[in-house]
């Protein structure tokens, strides 16, 4: 069963930005997401598993993770996963701020957002609708 991860976005505000700034700074490389540590569970995270991003308190999107590894040894050791190009943006769903990331269980997981169904809702009305219970 596909395990997920769910980590903060810092230093972008909106899906937006994150896209602009993979377009700006790392055109043609594969896309990676560092962290200290690597999850234990990483098996369970290649089989499925997406890495949920929160901004601004409120999860946005998703990437599906297409590898992790481990990159160098003892007290230099860190983790690369790396991320299917294509984010999916996702039912706005409020989460509270953490620090690293954190397992997300698929039950969990906030739904795929449906274009057809949707449209380009603003993600801040989305999150209002959302938090009242609208939507």
């Amino acid at each position: 069963m596909a395990l997920h991860m769910i980590k903060l976005c810092v230093g972008a505000d909106t899906v937006e930005d994150l896209l602009e700034w993979r377009r700006g700074y790392m055109v043609g490389q594969p896309w990676v997401l560092r962290t200290r540590q690597t999850p234990k569970r990483a098996a369970e995270m290649i089989d499925g598993g997406s890495v949920y991003r929160v901004f601004k308190g409120a999860i946005l999107c998703r990437q599906r993770v297409l590898d992790v590894t481990t990159v160098g040894e003892g007290p230099n050791a860190r983790c690369e996963v790396t991320l299917d190009e294509e984010v999916v943006r996702v039912v706005p769903t409020p989460r509270r701020a953490f620090q690293g990331w954190r397992y997300l269980e698929p039950k969990d997981a906030p739904e795929d957002l449906l274009k057809e169904v949707f449209g380009d809702i603003p993600p801040d009305l989305a999150r209002q609708l959302r938090e009242v219970g609208a939507w």
